[in-house]
């Protein structure tokens, strides 16, 4: 694999300062952020990125007024009430989409928000706590006890919610395939693994979050 000074180097010849650099890169939120993100905004947006999933993410944003409406504000303590009769009445609702796979995991997912805030005293915590360093452990984590939470959504969420966590796009998967580290998407633990160290790496060598590492080496893809 490329080393961290190979990759600093190429987005500056790219983009021709650090400022101009910078410009481009996300910022996570601290822990302290997270842990007072409450827990009707960490399952709001979770179920946003459900209903996104394969989407156009404008036509669900527009609706999303609507979906605050119908599920209570995502209150998960409101939201775990809700009947399989309920989630039929909403299939009729035309303000929001009628998926009912995506509807059913609302109220799942609620569930699991509110499970781990028992055992951890709060969602956020349990959030901001876990070490970036194993990133990729509370992607399987949200993916085993939530719902609808597999493939890339997991990772997402997190971007979503201002968690510092780096995303395999195809940009960055073929960035990866070039340097002989994975030639898919990392769906297997093995996989997930290899560029979870790759990423600790450069992380442990430039002290910048994984989400800034993750867009310098989208950067490198195809150029």
């Amino acid at each position: 694999m490329q080393d961290y000074k190979w990759l600093h180097e190429f987005c500056l010849n790219r983009f021709g300062s650090q400022k101009a650099l910078d410009a481009q890169l996300p910022t996570p939120l601290t822990p302290a952020k997270l842990r007072k993100i409450s827990t009707d905004r960490y399952l709001s947006t979770m179920a946003l990125r459900v209903f996104r999933a394969g989407l156009k993410h404008s036509l669900v944003d527009a609706k999303w007024p609507a979906f605050e409406k119908a599920f209570f504000g995502f209150d998960p303590e409101k939201v775990v009430l809700m009947s399989a009769e309920h989630l039929e009445r909403l299939m009729q609702d035309k303000n929001i989409i009628r998926h009912l796979g995506k509807l059913k995991s609302v109220p799942r997912n609620a569930q699991m928000i509110l499970d781990i805030a028992h055992e951890h005293g709060s969602f956020g915590a349990f959030i901001a706590d876990w070490p970036v360093t194993e990133i990729t452990g509370l992607w399987q984590y949200l993916a085993k006890h939530g719902t609808q939470l597999g493939g890339l959504s997991a990772p997402r969420f997190l971007r979503m919610i201002g968690k510092d966590t780096f995303i395999p796009t195809w940009d960055v998967v073929a960035a990866l395939n070039a340097q002989n580290i994975v030639d898919k998407v990392p769906s297997s633990k093995r996989d997930q693994a290899l560029v979870q160290d790759v990423f600790n790496q450069w992380h442990a060598d430039s002290g910048l979050p994984m989400c800034q590492l993750s867009a310098m080496l989208a950067f490198t893809a195809n150029h």
